[in-house]
């Protein structure tokens, strides 16, 4: 289970664990999020939030808006997904998720093997989110954020599956995919829509 550890390894000052959400899916915008916990306030329970029931992560959502110290969210939309890739696109999602903090940041512990180009001091941690409570934190407010988006954008363009496969390419996604086309919600860079404008 996740820790504080990382986070005590660079105080004194304010620690932020950030994650994102959607690098994979065909559809729909990649989401970060940043948060600082409070140590002594943590909720119980943190984990990967791959590793968590969606009622667990709803619940736990509610309790780090409400107890941490600061939270952000940060997207980076469609086209600039298209446009960067979805490398950069996700480094500058990482970006705004902590212009979204409010307050300044001494460190910046990020899940993966990089940290984006920016002026704070950060850490890459490879499978962060199952190691570093922070991260964690972040991870869970990510993916719910973008679960959102998601079964709000399925509402607006039925049939792809949205409000299950969240964009994701999934069999019914594929087959929507080949019959209907693709909507404006496609990631064109993407192999399987790229080919699928090709016909």
């Amino acid at each position: 289970m996740p820790d504080f550890s990382h986070e005590a390894l660079h105080h004194p000052g304010l620690v932020a664990g950030v994650d994102e959400a959607g690098r994979g899916p065909l559809a729909g915008p990649v989401v970060a999020a940043a948060v600082i916990l409070r140590a002594h306030d943590c909720p119980d329970g943190l984990n990967d939030s791959k590793q968590l029931s969606a009622k667990k992560r709803a619940m736990l959502e509610g309790e780090i808006k409400a107890r941490a110290l600061c939270w952000g969210v940060g997207i980076a939309t469609v086209e600039e997904i298209d446009e960067i890739n979805i490398l950069w696109a996700t480094m500058l999602a990482m970006t705004r998720a902590v212009e979204a903090l409010g307050p300044d940041v001494a460190h910046i512990l990020v899940d993966g093997n990089r940290c984006p180009n920016w002026r704070w001091a950060s850490t890459a941690i490879v499978e962060g989110d199952a190691k570093c409570l922070s991260i964690a934190a972040a991870s869970i407010l990510a993916k719910e954020e973008r679960d959102r988006m998601m079964i709000a954008a399925a509402a607006d363009y039925p049939g792809y599956g949205w409000e299950t496969n969240k964009g994701y390419g999934s069999a019914k996604h594929m087959a929507a995919l080949r019959e209907h086309g693709p909507t404006p919600l496609h990631r064109r860079s993407f192999a399987p829509v790229a080919q699928l404008t090709l016909l």
